[in-house]
């Protein structure tokens, strides 16, 4: 780890938490009603990558959406809340859960919907790659987040080297970022 690594703040999972109120509209929902995946998706990203900006405070780019459960559906008229934090911060890398509830205004009630894990790299105003404060893990649930998500950042590069493995090497093409470059 260089010198910049280790002058960089720790910083909790509280300082990250992020979460956002979308109402469902019929320009998000499909001919039945229901939230497109896609759009879901995007609130995803998007709150995932607040998390990420306010862990990292600098830009951030989106690495992968590793895993999405779709649990249930969202229809018109829902009130979508979006929670997010950063689950582990690697060495430019975070990893960022979101959890995804619909509440029902009327009854007061919470149905949990979705969830997915990110990966969001941190970068400098040229795009190059720098270092992200370490995270400390304080409750029992964050200590748990924080050794998953270093399993499944195994698991990933596990992956990754089987389908490199299988795959011929492509010639790189100047200025083109190849998919799956995610190792540090």
């Amino acid at each position: 780890m260089d010198f910049a690594a280790h002058s960089l703040p720790v910083r909790s999972v509280s300082e990250s938490q992020s979460e956002m109120t979308e109402l469902i509209l019929p320009n998000d929902t499909n001919t039945l009603g229901n939230l497109l995946g896609g759009r879901l998706m995007h609130f995803i990203d998007l709150v995932a990558a607040m998390a990420a900006y306010r862990h990292a405070r600098t830009h951030v780019v989106t690495a992968s959406m590793d895993h999405i459960d779709f649990i249930a559906p969202v229809h018109v008229g829902d009130l979508l809340i979006l929670k997010s934090s950063v689950n582990r911060a690697f060495r430019t890398s975070m990893e960022v859960g979101v959890k995804v509830w619909v509440e029902n205004t009327i009854a007061g009630m919470h149905r949990h919907v979705a969830s997915a894990y990110l990966t969001f790299v941190a970068i400098d105003s040229q795009g190059r790659r720098v270092p992200v404060p370490q995270l400390l893990p304080e409750t029992g649930e964050e200590k748990r987040h924080f050794e998953d998500a270093g399993r499944r950042r195994e698991q990933r590069q596990r992956e990754l080297d089987r389908k490199r493995a299988m795959k011929p090497a492509e010639p790189a093409v100047e200025g083109t970022v190849r998919p799956g470059k995610t190792r540090e």
